[in-house]
Order: structure tokens, then C-alpha cells, then sequence
């Protein structure tokens, strides 16, 4: 029998899902013991391994968690912000740590996630990659240190299956910018450019999507002033970087107490 602490990973045929297991059985931190996808999905009832194109691995894909939940210790999640709810309440009744990458969850998801942290450890962040997390963290330094002369305007760029914009990273980024000026993203946040909109508001982060190809991730802050700009910018050419950061989320929440942390956190930042 394993000694290694019990994983599971939630929407298992995506991207996200099969880089994950995969990650999990090439390290040596965690155990496989659940791969999760939603009713009716048709890898449901098959071997994970033979669903993914490899050699079975005696794991079958259920499509009921409390099963697979009462086996684990941490649990990783990159479904959507429904899936993600019901799941926090689950990983809270069995005590687990919830490392979540799910984007697009909106304040009332947020608010609504966070009675399931009197019980659970969650981390929860837009981006996992280290560089990332370290960007976000100069972006409020620098946000700190310039006044509303420079506008601020975050442009994210994501393959053409990505089905949220703006990206959670660009988001994370912005509510850094907005932390570093003293205010809410809520307040100063434009999203929607198109038209005869006027001048831009002084004071505003702006945000631009663009959708193509099979890129994987890259990220802009720009600090436009009069006269110069700065630009901070992080590129991901691999998602192995999302699914290794996750991982080490989740290895560094199984002795922390329940709470709500970020990778900032795990980070030690």
C-alpha cells in the first residue's frame, strides 16, 4: 500500500487534467486516486490511462466525488466556477486541501467559496507558475510607486479554445494594480472597449483579450505615461509550469491549517 498522500483531479479529460495526472504519476509527491469528470462524459467508467492514449492504470474515471474525495488528501480543480463550488463544499466536509485553478469565478462565487474554508485548506489562484505570481507582486510594487499620470493596461493573450476573458491572470493582475493604488478593481476596472467610448477615464485598468492559436499564455502590465512606458510582461511556453505549480500548491497545504491562501502564500511572498 502507498504511503504517499491520496490526489484527485477534477475534469480529467481537459488540457489541465490529463498535464495534471500526468504530472502526478511522473513525480514522486502524490498518489493518484481519483480522476473526476462530469455525468454523462464519455470517458466516465474507462481507465484513465487508457482514456488518455496510455496503458491502463487500474484508476477508473468516476463522475461521483465523495468517493474519490474520501480517499484523498488534496484534491485540484480546473472545471468551472459551478463545478468548483460544489466541489469546496465536498472538500471542506472531508477536510481536504483544494488547490483551485478554475478562472472566471465571479465575487458572488468568491463570497460563496468562502464558508467551505472554515474546514478546507484552499489555495486558490488565476495562474500557478511561479513567474507569474512574482510579476503579479512587482505589478503592485510599481502601481505603488507611480500616480494615475501612468495609465495602467493589462493585455493577456490564449489559445483559441479558452473560453473566459479576460484570463484569471490578467484579472490577477489587475486587482494587483489596483491594490498598489489603493482602491478595488471593481471601481476601476473598463473591460469593454468598442465604439465611440470617449476618452479613456483617468485612473481606469484597462483590459485587452486576444484568442489565437494554440498560445498557451502571455501577459502585459503596461504603464503608459507621458513620454516613456513601462512594460511587464511574463511568457509561458509549456503548461507543465500551471500543473508542476499546482502540485507544489498542493504538497505545501497538507500541513497548513484551514484558511484561504494563494500561491503568494505557498511562495512565501
Amino acid at each position: 500500500m502507498s504511503q504517499k498522500p491520496g490526489i484527485v483531479v477534477t475534469g480529467a479529460s481537459g488540457r489541465m487534467g490529463q498535464m495534471l495526472i500526468r504530472q502526478i504519476l511522473d513525480g514522486g509527491t502524490f498518489e493518484l486516486v481519483g480522476a473526476l469528470e462530469r455525468p454523462g462524459h464519455d470517458w466516465v467508467g474507462r481507465d484513465i490511462g487508457d482514456a488518455m492514449g496510455g496503458m491502463a492504470l487500474g484508476l477508473l474515471v468516476a463522475d461521483d466525488p465523495l468517493e474519490a474525495f474520501a480517499k484523498a488528501r488534496a484534491v485540484i480543480d480546473f472545471t468551472t466556477p459551478a463545478a468548483t463550488l460544489s466541489f469546496a463544499a465536498l472538500a471542506a466536509q472531508a477536510r481536504l486541501v483544494h488547490v483551485i485553478g478554475t478562472t472566471g469565478m465571479t465575487a458572488e462565487d468568491l463570497a460563496s467559496l468562502k464558508p467551505a474554508s472554515s474546514h478546507a485548506t484552499i489555495i486558490r489562484a488565476g495562474n500557478m507558475s511561479l513567474g507569474v505570481n512574482l510579476l503579479t507582486k512587482i505589478t503592485q510594487l510599481v502601481a505603488a510607486a507611480l500616480d494615475e499620470d501612468f495609465d495602467i493596461e493589462v493585455v493577456e493573450r490564449h489559445h483559441n479554445q479558452k473560453v473566459d476573458a479576460p484570463s484569471g491572470t490578467a484579472l490577477m493582475l489587475g486587482e494587483a494594480a489596483a491594490q498598489g493604488r489603493g482602491t478595488s478593481l471593481q471601481q476601476v476596472a473598463d473591460r469593454g472597449r468598442d465604439g465611440i467610448t470617449g476618452a479613456r477615464k483617468r485612473g481606469d485598468i484597462g483590459f485587452a483579450a486576444i484568442r489565437g492559436g494554440d498560445i498557451v499564455g502571455e501577459h502585459e502590465v503596461i504603464f503608459a505615461g507621458q513620454g516613456e512606458r513601462i512594460v511587464l510582461g511574463h511568457v509561458a511556453s509549456d503548461r507543465a509550469l500551471f500543473a508542476r505549480g499546482a502540485l507544489k500548491a498542493a504538497a505545501w497545504g497538507l500541513d497548513k491549517k484551514p484558511g484561504e491562501y494563494d500561491m503568494l502564500d505557498v511562495l512565501g511572498l
